[in-house]
């Protein structure tokens, strides 16, 4: 945690608490995008003509050790069978990975892609730190993220003594 800081505060110094984009670490791990996606929701409506599944009602989808949270997600399935090609959380939406979380209006998961792209009043919290911006793409394969749109950076300092090595 202490050197996911070290890196932000680093990369912000010289331009101050608000900035227009920022890198930083988001879930300490990389994601296994090919692991088993298993959704949990109140309702489901199938659409065989277009290839997508509309979940609604306490969504809940989780893959290794990252969870999103949603009212409403779409799965939108590739042309091989069983595959999914993309996901569509809306109406509000909660992104955990490791320690680390994640809010906005909306967020896109682009499993061949590894990728989640979070719009609309995004809100990471890292430990006592906190990151606000419009935009959050998440890069499952190296664990980061690329926050852009107004970037505003709270961070909290250690007391004396801790997180240190």
């Amino acid at each position: 945690m202490i050197r996911h800081l070290i890196a932000v505060m680093l990369f912000l110094a010289p331009v101050g608490a608000a900035a227009q984009g920022a890198q930083v670490a988001f879930g300490g791990m990389q994601q296994d995008t090919r692991a088993p996606v298993e959704v949990t929701a109140d309702t489901l409506q199938v659409n065989q003509a277009d290839g997508t599944a509309l979940y609604t009602g306490n969504v809940v989808i989780a893959q290794g050790q990252m969870r999103l949270a949603a009212p409403r997600v779409l799965v939108v399935y590739s042309n091989e069978a069983g595959r999914i090609r993309r996901m569509e959380a809306t109406r509000g939406v909660t992104l955990v990975s490791g320690s680390e979380a994640a809010e906005a209006q909306r967020a896109d998961y682009d499993i061949e892609a590894g990728q989640v792209v979070m719009t609309g009043n995004v809100l990471l919290t890292q430990g006592p730190s906190a990151l606000t911006a419009e935009r959050m793409v998440v890069n499952l394969s190296d664990g980061t993220a690329q926050l852009s749109g107004r970037v505003r950076t709270v961070l909290q300092q250690a007391p004396d003594g801790e997180g240190q090595p």
